[in-house]
């Protein structure tokens, strides 16, 4: 019984998800697995192997045609097949069906707005929106997902546009400074001259002064890097809450 012959230059893959480029005039493809390229483009998933199906460079993924190497030195100045898998994975284009394309884009839509509920409140009430009044306040001034970007990303750019049809902010943050020393007026003047800063309480004793106020977290590095640089060990920072909301039985 005669056996079956495979040529040396082709590598038969299946259910795989294609990565594309053209360099020098000839097209490179490299096989990843399903729902990491997105992860390694975001810097989630760091394992290079979690990724690549096989460090081989193709020119067709589907036909088994692996690249050559004369062709890769020319494209790529290299022939490290790992490496240009790399700049592929990050550079090149992903290429997915329509219905995966709309179930990713769906997918990331609800993780924008699962982010945007889970860090904002009604400003009005001091309590969260549930994910699905997010969902049609997003769907009311026709977000536009971008599937290149994480839904971090996205939430941050959605809560600024939000802000023209609904009432929202970002869930403030809690926190206490404790200053000690000659300058404590001094520190504190300038703690509270950080915009969106809203004190709390203000105890003195002595040469200490405690200050708990209410800040959005976009300016918590701000205030971190006041306490830890300018007042030269005279100050301590503490976290009391990372978000400062009212909850109910009913969310609205």
């Amino acid at each position: 019984m005669s056996k079956i012959f495979t040529p040396t230059n082709q590598i038969r893959l299946t259910n795989v998800a294609v990565v594309r480029t053209k360099k020098a005039g000839k097209r490179f493809e490299i096989a990843c697995y399903r729902n990491k390229v997105i992860s390694w483009r975001n810097n989630v998933e760091k394992d290079i192997d979690e990724v690549l199906q096989t460090h081989t460079v193709f020119t067709n993924v589907s036909k088994g045609q692996v690249a050559k190497k004369e062709d890769l030195v020319k494209a790529f100045g290299k022939d490290d097949q790992t490496e240009i898998c790399k700049e592929i994975l990050q550079k090149g284009e992903l290429q997915v069906s329509d219905k995966e394309r709309h179930s990713h884009l769906d997918a990331l839509f609800k993780d924008i707005a699962s982010t945007v509920a889970d860090k904002c409140v009604n400003p009005e009430i001091k309590r969260p929106y549930t994910v699905t009044t997010i969902e049609k306040a997003m769907k009311d001034i026709h977000y536009s997902v971008k599937p290149n970007q994480n839904a971090k990303q996205q939430a941050l750019q959605v809560i600024k546009l939000l802000k023209d049809s609904i009432p929202i902010e970002r869930a403030q943050m809690r926190l206490q400074v404790i200053f000690r020393g000659k300058e404590t007026k001094k520190w504190k003047d300038k703690l509270v001259k950080i915009q969106s800063i809203e004190v709390e309480k203000e105890d003195r004793v002595e040469d200490q002064l405690s200050v708990v106020f209410l800040i959005d977290p976009g300016f918590y590095k701000e205030v971190d890097e006041m306490i830890r640089h300018e007042t030269k060990g005279t100050a301590m920072l503490e976290i009391m809450s990372y978000k400062e909301m009212v909850l109910g039985e009913d969310f609205l």
